[in-house]
């Protein structure tokens, strides 16, 4: 990564492990500082740890996402500092079921993290980058934003949110010399997806997936992580005819079906 196009600090939104960690020791051994946020402050520290032992300089917040006020709690510690990277990589889903099932606070907080949450930090920092003519966001999204699915309603509609917004700011940003990646991510093996018995064994590696993104932050809007087959399952999903048919063929499954597969 160009220290002088996005440096001098990266900020790691969802930082603590899976891809999110595997981009903090990328950046940091490209001589990167780091800020990096998550809910869960063991993995989180031990990560700051890890990095610091090899010379990095990093800052942490433990903070909710869902929390309204959670920008102003990571400004805390952003605002003294040149904030030249933005990564948010959280907005996973461990909750699924029928949208008027599920209680508020669950698809709300989907919401509050991917759609408010995003739009808020990438408001913030990307305005910043935009002042200094230089800098860089990666938004990372899902390959269900293509087709909305079943017990996934908020999730797949909130991915969906972010492509969108990622198109358009970088058409916005790229004038201002910023460049602005949605990073569409398939099936990864990260911590999450083992902590619900996923099998995990064939998915994309954290590693890879965090390189991908590194690599193509100039080539966006948009880059569908995990190769040609989850390229070829995006154009399924974005079929405009027949949209009936096209769901019932290509949306995510259930996940005991998804394990039944497996």
């Amino acid at each position: 990564m160009d220290l002088a196009k996005y440096g001098p600090w990266a900020l790691i939104v969802g930082g603590s492990e899976g891809a999110g960690a595997a981009f903090a020791r990328k950046l940091a051994s490209d001589g990167f500082k780091l800020v990096l946020t998550a809910r869960k402050t063991g993995p989180l520290e031990d990560l700051a740890a890890e990095l610091r032992g090899q010379g990095a300089e990093v800052r942490t917040l433990s903070a909710d996402l869902k929390q309204l006020d959670v920008l102003d709690q990571v400004r805390k510690i952003t605002d003294d500092i040149e904030v030249g990277l933005l990564v948010f990589h959280a907005g996973a889903n461990d909750t699924r079921g029928n949208f008027v099932e599920l209680p508020r606070e669950v698809t709300q907080g989907v919401i509050q993290i991917t759609v408010v949450g995003q739009s808020d930090f990438a408001r913030h920092y990307g305005g910043l980058m935009c002042q200094r003519r230089r800098g860089g966001m990666i938004l990372c999204g899902s390959l269900s934003s293509y087709m909305g699915a079943a017990s996934l309603a908020a999730y797949t509609a909130a991915k969906a949110y972010s492509r969108i917004f990622s198109e358009a700011l970088w058409s916005e940003c790229g004038a201002f010399g910023v460049d602005v990646l949605h990073l569409n991510v398939g099936f990864t093996g990260t911590p999450a997806m083992a902590r619900l018995g996923m099998d995990i064994s064939q998915a994309q590696s954290p590693d890879d997936l965090a390189q991908e993104g590194l690599d193509n932050i100039a080539n966006g809007p948009v880059w569908i992580a995990g190769g040609e087959a989850n390229w070829e399952r995006a154009r399924q999903r974005s079929v405009i005819d027949n949209r009936r048919e096209a769901i019932e063929k290509f949306a995510t499954p259930p996940r005991d079906v998804m394990e039944e597969k497996e």
